[in-house]
């Protein structure tokens, strides 16, 4: 027996003095509540209503019992209350890609403190967020998926040490996306020698499976060697390289920028980054709260929400959302 719906059902008629009221108020049929209060009877072992009148009426062990199941109720709502206290301020895991721009970040936790969450942010890589998701370690997680099954894209480029007083690399003017073949061996016009191209290093966020084997594919349909594209290992000592100008970095413009190197698209959207919102146990995106998907979009570099192919164009309280966290 479910001692509280039987007990909110004896509390409801006593109140309304009638069955079909009570029934009403508790939101079910007539006839449930009739049985929740015929088996309340039996264990109770005598009639709690006289429905011998046309109102119903309590009979005197009805009226006897009454404070006491009330009390029962009003003892199980404040426990109910004290369990959504509870997990209100219980911190809830989110695991974001690592080197995200901490002002982004404490946007995100700023808008759950606003809504009496908290937040505890753990940046970890991309197999490792997706494992922890489906064990239940973290409670929502950005995950990478293909861009053209993703909510939001996050462009990637080339970053490079740009030249002296200038804010970008001279490998290509703004707005014109680089494509891989550009990044093959040419001979030089004055010696004839061909020229030795820069290693492309790829970040921990970009060794994803799929990820991986669309840029080594990519790679070798431009025709570049097969050691040119490799893992970056420490992102730090990957920076470093790539300013000191010995490498090429294959990142995100905000990732570049904040560190101070030059940065050029690359053309092929298939390369960029997808991401998506899941919660625990991978429940739908639906079930994510938006203001936290605009929150992680905007924290990974996806800006104003840019979503993928086939989805809604985002409008400009999305686009404000999702920049302020």
């Amino acid at each position: 027996m479910d001692l509280l719906a039987h007990l909110e059902a004896y509390a409801a008629t006593a109140d309304e003095a009638s069955f079909s009221r009570a029934a009403d108020r508790l939101g079910i049929a007539q006839p449930l509540l009739s049985r929740r209060i015929k088996t309340l009877e039996a264990h109770f072992g005598g009639l709690l209503f006289d429905r011998s009148r046309r109102q119903v009426a309590t009979t005197e062990l009805g009226l006897l019992l009454l404070p006491y199941a009330q009390d029962v109720l009003d003892r199980a709502q404040r426990l109910e209350q004290a369990a959504r206290t509870a997990r209100r301020a219980q911190a809830q895991a989110v695991g974001v890609p690592a080197d995200r721009a901490p002002a982004a970040l404490a946007r995100v936790i700023r808008a759950a403190a606003e809504r009496g969450i908290t937040l505890a942010v753990r940046e970890l890589p991309p197999q490792e967020r997706a494992v922890r998701l489906a064990d239940g370690s973290l409670a929502y997680a950005l995950l990478r998926v293909p861009p053209e099954h993703a909510a939001y894209r996050v462009p990637l480029g080339l970053a490079g040490a740009p030249p002296i007083g200038a804010e970008r690399p001279p490998r290509a003017p703004r707005g014109r996306p680089v494509h891989l073949e550009d990044l093959r061996p040419r001979r030089a016009a004055a010696t004839g020698e061909r020229t030795v191209p820069l290693p492309v290093l790829t970040l921990t966020e970009d060794e994803v499976p799929y990820a991986r084997d669309r840029l080594v594919r990519a790679a070798a349909r431009a025709g570049l060697p097969e050691r040119l594209v490799r893992p970056a290992g420490p992102a730090a000592t990957a920076l470093a390289e790539t300013l000191a100008g010995r490498a090429m970095l294959l990142c995100d413009e905000p990732f570049a920028r904040r560190h101070g190197a030059g940065w050029t698209p690359l053309a092929d959207a298939s390369l960029h980054r997808g991401y998506d919102v899941l919660g625990a146990r991978r429940q739908p995106r639906g079930d994510v709260p938006e203001w936290l998907c605009a929150g992680l979009a905007a924290a990974a570099g996806a800006g104003a929400a840019v979503r993928a192919a086939g989805g809604p164009e985002p409008t400009d309280a999305t686009s404000r959302l999702a920049a302020r966290g």
